[in-house]
C-alpha cells in the first residue's frame, strides 16, 4: 500500500514527465518547421540543424520506450541492480572494517535512535524473529555496544539500550558511509542525486507498507518511524 506522501510524490513525477514530454515534442514540432522553412528559401539547410533534429528524435523514442517498459521487466532490472548494490555495500562494509555487521547496524540504529526496547519490539521492529534478534543483542552485549536494564513492566524481562560505546560505533559508521557515499555522489548533477533519493526512499516505503500488509498487521502504526528510515 503506498502512503500519502509516496503517491503525492508519485504523481508530482507523473506531471513532470509529461511537462518533459510535451517540450520534447514541442522542440520537435518547431525544429520540423525551421527545417521545413529553409528547405523552402535555400537548398542547404542550416549546419547542425539536421544532427539537432535527429537527437530530438532520439529524445522522444527513447522517453516512449521508457514508458513502455513492463512492470515485470522493470522489476528483472531492478532486482539484479539491487543484489549488485548489497553485494557491493558488503563488501565495502567489510574492507572499511566495520566492527558490526549489518544485522547488527540495523538494531543498534534502532536503539539508538529509538532509545529503550524489548527484545520482542525490536524483533517486530526490525522484520525478523526473536530467536534470530536474541543471538545477535547476545553479540552485541557481549561486546559492550549494548546494555540490559530490568524491564519495570516485567520483572522477568529486560529492557535493551545501546551503550556510549555502541552509539559511538552507530555515529562512526554513519559518518564513514556518508563520507563514501559523498564522494560517489559529487560528481552527479544535483537533479540526479534527488531523484535517486526520492525514488529509493518510495521504493523503501512500499516495501515496509507491502511487508506489514503480508505480516497481517496493516501499515505501520502512526507515528512509529518505518523500518528502513533509520540508519543502519
Amino acid at each position: 500500500m503506498i502512503g500519502t506522501e509516496s503517491r503525492r510524490g508519485h504523481e508530482g513525477a507523473v506531471r513532470m514527465d509529461a511537462v518533459r514530454m510535451d517540450a520534447v515534442r514541442m522542440d520537435a514540432v518547431r525544429m520540423d518547421a525551421v527545417q521545413a522553412d529553409d528547405a523552402r528559401t535555400d537548398d542547404a539547410p542550416p549546419a547542425g540543424a539536421t544532427c539537432t533534429a535527429a537527437a530530438t528524435t532520439t529524445a522522444i523514442a527513447e522517453i516512449v520506450s521508457a514508458e513502455a517498459v513492463s512492470a515485470e521487466a522493470a522489476a528483472s532490472g531492478l532486482g539484479a541492480e539491487m543484489v549488485r548494490l548489497m553485494r557491493l555495500f558488503a563488501a565495502w562494509t567489510q574492507r572499511a572494517g566495520f566492527e558490526c555487521g549489518a544485522a547488527d547496524r540495523v538494531l543498534l540504529a534502532r536503539l539508538v535512535t529509538c532509545g529503550r526496547r524489548r527484545a520482542t519490539d525490536l524483533a517486530a521492529d526490525v522484520f525478523l524473529d526473536l530467536s534470530t534478534v536474541s543471538r545477535q543483542v547476545r553479540s552485541l552485549v557481549d561486546r559492550g555496544l549494548v546494555e540490559r536494564h530490568p524491564d519495570p513492566e516485567d520483572r522477568r524481562g529486560s529492557l535493551l539500550s545501546a551503550t556510549e560505546a555502541g552509539r559511538a560505533a552507530y555515529q562512526s559508521a554513519v559518518r564513514r558511509r556518508e563520507a563514501e557515499l559523498t564522494r560517489l555522489l559529487e560528481p552527479w548533477p544535483a537533479e540526479d542525486r534527488t531523484l535517486l533519493t526520492r525514488l529509493l526512499k518510495r521504493l523503501n516505503d512500499d516495501l515496509v507498507d507491502s511487508t506489514y500488509t503480508s505480516l497481517g498487521t496493516g501499515q505501520h502504526p502512526v507515528g512509529e518511524a518505518r523500518q528502513g528510515d533509520l540508519h543502519a
